[in-house]
């Protein structure tokens, strides 16, 4: 049953001042839409500042529609933004970074087009850096293919779902979640809307190298078989290979009586073939400490304490 039409689900990490610019910006939007019926839940995800708490804090005791979570330890900005949708009760539930990259007026926007399941913002003319910007065009690609994302939609994490979309999501359970993954599980009712994407207002992304590995790895071994796929194909082809190679090395030494010197290329083969099948247990050691995590049944997330202004 939900009590608000909209909830506002915003991870935070080390972020300080921006917390109440952010806030306020939020409320003059509901203010200007004349909508009271909001809350806005920050999602603090262990941030090792310490002013983030107390600024976090300080959003809280100035406006009764914020909540705070905060986390015992540092889970992602994933699991981050489970909690905050788990913890809503919004008819509909928008997501948003913490560093005013996202405009809250641009809500307007996802709003105009809530009679779709799905709505997410494209960011134009991204002010990410050259890394991000290029493995997040990467991701989009492995998106379609994976996961049966319409080609012509663009990913951000700035978005609006409906409670249908919500409740279904968090049905399903995972210790490492992927969001796209689990909104195209639910439903392909999905449009993009243009806007504008803005600098930072303040630090630097969390986002580094290992994090987008760690993303990535959830979207290839968490939600498909795809890299198991490819590894059965290439031994298929690695095999038929072998067997052709043999077979000339076979005829070549029948016909010929000719001892074939090949050192080089036998090396290449052992060399290829060893590296091959050490990858592939890699991959399928990934997958069973997947497998062993699910049954598990560990949380993805872990919630220390919870503050409201009603409290």
């Amino acid at each position: 049953m939900t009590q608000f039409k909209y909830s506002v689900v915003i991870p935070v990490y080390n972020t300080t001042s921006v917390l109440l610019e952010l806030v306020d910006k939020l409320q003059s939007f509901f203010d200007d839409i004349k909508e009271p019926s909001f809350e806005i839940i920050l999602v603090n995800d262990c941030s090792p500042n310490p002013k983030t708490k107390e600024y976090l804090t300080q959003a809280c005791q100035n406006n009764s529609h914020v909540k705070v979570i905060h986390f015992g330890r540092n889970y992602g900005q994933q699991p981050a933004t489970i909690c905050g949708i788990e913890q809503s009760q919004g008819e509909y539930i928008i997501t948003m970074d913490d560093d005013l990259q996202h405009d809250p007026a641009d809500i307007r926007s996802l709003i105009e087009m809530q009679s779709h399941d799905i709505v997410i913002a494209q960011l134009l003319e991204k002010k990410h850096s050259f890394f991000r910007r290029l493995s997040s065009n990467i991701k989009n690609h492995f998106d379609h293919i994976i996961l049966s994302k319409p080609k012509h939609i663009k990913m951000s994490s700035f978005r609006l779902i409906s409670r249908f979309v919500a409740t279904n999501m968090l049905k399903m359970k995972s210790p490492n979640p992927f969001i796209p993954a689990l909104l195209f599980m639910v439903s392909l009712d999905v449009v993009n809307v243009p806007v504008k994407h803005y600098p930072r207002a303040e630090g630097v992304s969390g986002y580094n190298l290992k994090s987008m590995i760690n993303l990535f790895s959830n979207l290839m071994i968490n939600n498909s078989s795809f890299l198991l796929n490819i590894l059965g194909r290439i031994g298929i082809i690695s095999s038929a290979g072998s067997i052709c190679y043999a077979s000339y090395l076979v005829l070549n030494k029948m016909t010929t009586g000719v001892e074939v010197v090949g050192w080089t290329s036998l090396m290449v083969v052992v060399l290829f073939m060893g590296g091959l099948l050490l990858f592939s247990i890699g991959v399928i050691g990934e997958y069973l400490i997947r497998l062993i995590q699910s049954t598990e049944q560990k949380p993805c997330y872990i919630v220390k304490n919870i503050e409201s202004s009603n409290e």
